[in-house]
């Protein structure tokens, strides 16, 4: 993936078509439990349960696309939210041009938000755009959707430098009345972690705006304990320390695919999942949210 060190301006770029398409798939109005909690109430805190997964396009480690199979080990998560990452949208031969986002959303029946990291000219005239990035996955309503930019390092330019570039995608929901938002990233993959770092303090600096509850997930390549992500660990805290390794999915070797919460939001189980549709394994933890904004 593509970043490097630099610092991005914080405002949040909104991509108005792709919100767009979320708002057509959110039809549904927030019920009235969803839309009040009773002022001054004590009711118990609210539960979520929410998954992160690198589908790997759609391709196993046996290099096979089957959409079907990503589907399948989706549902078997039972997530009320997923982050997903290394999604295709009409990108290439590789995943036969399909919409990822929006054929997962409709296998699963959910709503769904892409934020590309590139959007580049169709590979033929009069065809789609070809677009890769991450995406949410959302049983909720989705209130608000934004692709948000962090410092991303091109691979699809030659001799490419560190720039802001979209792909850091954020949803704000409202979970019985409790407004939260969940985030997906893709952090650089390069062996120098600067680039990284850049991108954790970039990504920082946008959950600081943030009011209420905030969930971050993705696939960091890097481990909680590397340095780069050190201050993830002063806003945000490792929802899955012990769910088990992630990658490659099988006989996994890393714990590279997190799940991060902000203070205030109780984790009462996590685990990984064995699961042969990437060559990542999925990571899904069971929440519950704060009924009271900070």
């Amino acid at each position: 993936m593509p970043q490097g060190p630099g610092r991005p301006a914080r405002t949040a770029r909104v991509a108005t078509a792709l919100l767009a398409a979320v708002l057509s798939l959110t039809a549904a109005p927030a019920t009235a439990a969803e839309d009040a909690a009773p002022p001054g109430s004590r009711a118990p805190a609210v539960p979520l349960r929410v998954a992160t997964y690198n589908i790997h396009a759609g391709a196993g480690e046996d290099q096979v696309f089957d959409l079907d199979r990503t589907a399948a080990a989706l549902r078997d998560l039972r997530a009320d939210v997923i982050g997903l990452q290394e999604v295709d949208v009409h990108w290439g031969e590789r995943s036969a041009f399909t919409d990822e986002a929006r054929a997962l959303a409709e296998k699963l029946d959910m709503r769904v938000f892409f934020a590309p990291i590139y959007d580049l000219d169709p590979a033929t005239e009069g065809a789609e755009r070809r677009q890769y990035g991450v995406a949410v996955l959302s049983r909720h309503p989705v209130l608000r959707a934004e692709n948000h930019e962090i410092t991303r390092l091109s691979t699809q330019t030659p001799d490419p430098v560190p720039a802001p570039a979209p792909g850091f995608a954020e949803i704000e929901i409202r979970v019985k009345g409790v407004r939260t938002h969940i985030y997906s990233t893709h952090l650089d993959y390069r062996a120098d972690p600067s680039i990284r770092a850049a991108q954790v303090d970039d990504m920082l600096g946008i959950l600081a705006d943030d009011r209420g509850p905030s969930v971050l997930v993705g696939d960091f390549n890097a481990e909680p304990s590397a340095p780069e992500l050190a201050p993830l660990w002063h806003t945000l805290r490792d929802a899955a320390p012990d769910a088990g390794l992630t990658y490659p999915a099988i006989a996994p070797q890393k714990r590279i695919d997190l799940i991060t919460v902000s203070h205030g939001i109780t984790v009462t189980g996590a685990r990984t999942h064995a699961a042969d549709a990437s060559d990542h394994r999925p990571v899904v933890a069971d929440l519950r949210l704060p009924r009271k904004n900070r």
